[in-house]
């Protein structure tokens, strides 16, 4: 009991707010740094002389890093401080900002980008858990509303900040510009936050070097398995038929491990919880959905219809708004509705944000971006908070620090998995649709020829039969191309439509819970 109401008693040696900032800083950097490369993505390609899906390996690798690391976040915090922890993660993150910004070439921009997901991983936990111990009971709320705006509005300026930078200046900025932030952010860090005596006595224990290991194997074979497999025609290739091999072996042995082993780094008991399987399975969805469609859209605006970065950014950015009008609504409606109504009210609007995107072609305005971009956020709403709060209502309260980790780590797997799979079928099913399509621009085609007849007339103007003919079949060429695109594309988003429909029953497997758990920040 004494130890439980220690932390309560503890004040800190300085003003609340001076703390608030000094994390919130390291924190807002950290999830910016997860939407803002998404527009900068075909100039980085195009920099690197990597192709689309090569360039996506940026977001990717810095995703599974990212969720590697945050099981272990609270050991690692009781083994060298919490504050000293904090410190070391910025300074990670901030060193591989400069290394991204520096990368001559992709392996090693993919590889700065895992160094800085590394350091990012422990950021957002550390800063909730800082937050709820500085501040009295009483302005916890308060607390907990500049650490769920930060979350929310870095997203929406990510894009946007990230595409002009990029228009600009150069795609190296986006990473630069961190390192400013980083050094302020670890100075306030080392002035202002420190440990609470509780945490300062506490033993980290033994940690379960197995486990992790065996974790880290598996997701990042799994993740080579899933960028290269494409590019390495799947398992006509040695390479990819022994990273899913090694993959595959290796979480199987992390789940026996795990299961037998006295002091797990997972406790994956707690997947028997009917209410904390359902809503894993869920946000492992929801990451398909969220960083498939942000990886998606500024590819397509940018390389089918020739967008700038920053006016893709323009366009991705109005999902946060749709997301804070919602969050303040489903606030209010917690507790007093069932939340497996709001969860299939927002995996409903959801499904047809998606499905608008289905109607995209190449004469499309920014609005037929924009508005399905602002339903989509509203929707993520009604979908984030009452997914977290009764995924964990009916586990012990001991247990919901453990089951946190793991329900962050699968909405980033999924996020992981999502963007691989959407740039391979987007890149297989461009040349499905473009054979088709070249199927018939044969001259025995009367719309063809008469299409292709009308364009070399208009060249016939300004340059000789023989010019025109060619330069009509190139761009006939170019026009197939572009279709071909958008038609894949289209498919991409068809999948995405049928993954949040099928989520719209799934909530109902969730066992009813009047009034649920109410756990800041897991999602």
């Amino acid at each position: 009991m004494a130890e439980s109401s220690e932390p309560q008693q503890w004040v800190p040696s300085f003003n609340p707010w001076l703390i608030a900032v000094s994390v919130m800083l390291a924190t807002v950097m950290e999830v910016l740094d997860t939407s803002v490369a998404n527009v900068a993505l075909p100039h980085i390609a195009g920099n690197l002389s990597a192709t689309t899906e090569e360039a996506t390996w940026v977001l990717t690798s810095y995703l599974i890093s990212n969720a590697i690391i945050l099981p272990a976040t609270s050991w690692i915090g009781k083994y060298v401080g919490r504050k000293r922890f904090l410190i070391i993660c910025i300074i990670i993150f901030t060193v591989a900002s400069a290394l991204c910004g520096a990368a001559p070439n992709l392996t090693i921009l993919i590889i700065a980008r895992i160094l800085q997901g590394m350091g990012g991983g422990a950021l957002q936990p550390i800063a909730q858990s800082v937050l709820l111990e500085s501040f009295p009971p009483a302005k916890r709320g308060a607390a907990m509303a500049l650490y769920g705006m930060g979350i929310v509005v870095a997203p929406i300026i990510g894009p946007t900040l990230g595409g002009w930078i990029t228009d600009n200046y150069s795609w190296r900025w986006i990473f630069y510009i961190n390192l400013p932030i980083g050094i302020l952010a670890s100075f306030m860090a080392n002035a202002f936050v420190e440990d609470p005596p509780y945490l300062q006595n506490q033993k980290p224990g033994k940690i379960d070097y197995t486990g992790f290991g065996l974790m880290a194997l598996g997701l990042g074979a799994m993740e080579l398995t899933l960028d290269l497999g494409q590019q390495r025609d799947w398992f006509e290739s040695s390479l990819i038929i022994f990273t899913a091999t090694v993959s595959a072996l290796s979480l199987i042995g992390f789940v026996v491990w795990e299961l037998y082993t006295p002091e797990p780094i997972v406790n994956l008991r707690v997947f028997l919880n009917r209410n904390f399987a359902v809503g894993c399975a869920m946000i492992a969805s929801v990451g398909v959905v969220l960083y498939g469609s942000t990886a998606l859209l500024p590819l397509f605006l940018q390389t089918v219809l020739g967008y700038p970065a920053v006016e893709s950014g323009i366009a991705v950015s109005p999902r946060g708004i749709g997301s804070i009008v919602s969050m303040m609504i489903v606030g209010r409606m917690i507790g007093r509705v069932d939340s497996r109504y709001l969860i299939a009210f927002g995996f409903t609007v959801l499904c047809v944000s998606m499905y608008m995107f289905t109607g995209i072609n190449l004469e499309i305005a920014q609005s037929n971006i924009i508005y399905p971009m602002i339903i989509s956020g509203f929707a993520m709403g009604f979908v984030f908070v009452p997914l977290t709060t009764i995924s964990v209502a009916t586990l012990p309260v001991e247990q919901i620090g453990n089951a946190s980790g793991i329900y962050n780590l699968m909405r980033n797997t999924g996020g992981s998995i999502g963007i691989a799979i959407m740039t391979t079928l987007l890149a297989r099913n461009q040349q499905v649709h473009q054979a088709v399509l070249t199927a018939h621009t044969t001259d025995y085609d009367p719309a063809f020829r008469q299409m292709f007849e009308q364009i070399r007339n208009g060249l016939l103007a300004t340059m000789d039969p023989a010019t025109a003919t060619e330069v009509a079949y190139r761009q006939v060429y170019g026009m197939v191309v572009r279709q071909a695109a958008v038609l894949s594309y289209i498919d991409d988003f068809w999948l995405l439509t049928i993954l949040c429909g099928l989520c719209v029953p799934a909530g109902f497997f969730f066992k009813r819970v009047l009034r649920p758990r109410k756990v800041e920040g897991m999602h």
